[in-house]
């Protein structure tokens, strides 16, 4: 893996791998699990910070849930009233 990383892109995973003796998929995997357990993501995100957003993001959706079912019984008072007065109007 240090191999590949003083590459710096220069070289590819075949080519790296040929020199230790293992195959380019094996050392992608070997330098995708050490990014994992340095706890780096693809893109050079922190997978901690993955998670924040996750979380986050479920938050929003629950509280975006709140809202709607809110909305919801909003719309279905003023279709009620609406229906009410209308009624009356008609009498």
């Amino acid at each position: 893996m240090a191999l590949y990383r003083a590459a710096t892109g220069r070289r590819t995973y075949a080519a790296v791998a040929a020199d230790v003796g293992v195959t380019g998929e094996t050392l992608r995997s070997w330098v995708r699990q050490a990014d994992e357990q340095a706890g780096r993501a693809r893109g050079g995100e922190a997978v901690e910070g993955l998670d924040e957003e996750l979380a986050r993001l479920r938050a929003e959706l629950g509280r975006l849930r709140k809202a709607e079912a809110e909305w919801q019984l909003e719309r279905e008072i003023l279709r009620r009233a609406g229906q009410y007065f209308a009624r009356e109007m008609r009498a």
